[in-house]
């Protein structure tokens, strides 16, 4: 699931290794999928978040419903692209053409940020650690927008440049199964109406 709203959110503008804080609105969503995931996954037997505090923060009323440590998961951490930090999704569009070098070259990465390609890699691999961690479970991870759209182009598409069609909104529930690799629900946001 995606974490719950930042300041960034709202102002449109990209934060990926930027590490913020909930918004009270973010708050009450994550209170919300906590309660949710309560009454629909009280057979979860793991919890993992990244590092981020939008993602802890979110995990945290989760924990607590489903008495379940978080797991901190660095490899679910969010796209982070260096130099281009914090800009204005239309100047990555317009201005930096960000969007378009990204999936023209899967290695290329902006000064001191990652490469799509390489973030495909890293989600999908822990994806996969986890789930041989938990077999047969339902698990729970709290990441980010782009990483999860990034991990099901390369797991369902076999190609992390689809990653345009898995945009996910806050707190948003995906449920996939990794073998074979199945989209059971996606963007599910029926605990915050």
């Amino acid at each position: 699931m995606r974490h719950g709203q930042i300041e960034a959110n709202v102002a449109q503008r990209w934060h990926g290794s930027t590490d913020e804080d909930l918004t009270a609105h973010g708050r009450a969503q994550a209170h919300r999928v906590a309660a949710h995931l309560a009454r629909e996954r009280p057979s979860a037997v793991a919890l993992y978040a990244s590092p981020a505090r939008r993602a802890r923060s979110t995990a945290a009323p989760i924990a607590a419903a489903l008495t379940l440590p978080v797991v901190v998961e660095p490899d679910v951490t969010e796209y982070g692209i260096g130099v281009l930090e914090n800009e204005p999704y239309v100047d990555l569009t317009v201005r930096h053409r960000f969007f378009e070098q990204a999936s023209a070259d899967l290695a290329w990465a902006p000064p001191g940020g990652e490469s799509l390609g390489a973030v495909a890699a890293r989600v999908t691999a822990a994806w996969r650690r986890i789930a041989a961690a938990h077999p047969a479970s339902d698990v729970i991870v709290v990441s980010h927008g782009a990483a999860i759209a990034i991990g099901l182009a390369l797991l369902l598409h076999d190609d992390p440049r689809q990653w345009s069609r898995y945009h996910s909104r806050n707190t948003a529930i995906t449920e996939i199964l990794l073998a074979p690799p199945t989209l059971v629900t996606f963007d599910r946001v029926d605990h915050l109406d």
